[in-house]
């Protein structure tokens, strides 16, 4: 489970997150790349833009509920 208390700065406030568990497998950012992106440089996904819609909104627990580390969070 997601740890608030650990979330990757890169995340854009809002109740979606990824926490610093992530192994960037790339998973999140292919079910949801308009919520999702990869940092490169240090190894994880972030969430760069909160779902909007309730398109947006069901990837995005898609992406949360196939997490193989369980690194995304949902606050909301």
């Amino acid at each position: 489970m997601a740890n608030p208390q650990d979330k990757v700065p890169e995340n854009v406030p809002g109740p979606y997150y990824n926490d610093n568990t992530c192994i960037d497998c790339g998973l999140c950012p292919e079910i949801a790349p308009q919520i999702f992106r990869r940092q490169d440089d240090n190894g994880y996904s972030y969430v760069w833009r909160q779902p909007a819609t309730p398109e947006e909104i069901a990837l995005a627990e898609e992406a949360r509920e196939s997490c193989p580390t369980e690194s995304i969070g949902n606050d909301g």
